[in-house]
């Protein structure tokens, strides 16, 4: 996870995660709603498909990017958000 405002005003985090296939990444996506929708938070965009390599859920203040490996090594946003703070790095 990225802390990115001091260096963006787009979104104030963004999660950034790697699955191994479309189906954990339907699972994830899936999860992530289900859990945050408990609490009455909605997205307020979802972009891709799991099928894509690529899916991500808007929640303004958060915006969480799953990707398949193939399209995180493409896309490297930890390395375009470079001077963005880690704030939770997992393996």
């Amino acid at each position: 996870m990225l802390d990115t405002r001091p260096v963006s005003s787009l979104a104030d985090y963004f999660v950034i995660a790697t699955s191994d296939n479309t189906r954990q990444t339907k699972a994830i996506a899936d999860e992530i709603q289900k859990q945050l929708k408990k609490h009455r938070v909605l997205p307020l965009g979802v972009e891709g498909t799991p099928d894509t390599g690529w899916l991500l859920l808007d929640y303004n203040g958060v915006i969480v990017h799953l990707f398949s490996s193939e399209m995180r090594d493409f896309y490297r946003l930890e390395q375009l958000w470079e001077h963005a703070p880690v704030v939770v790095r997992m393996q």
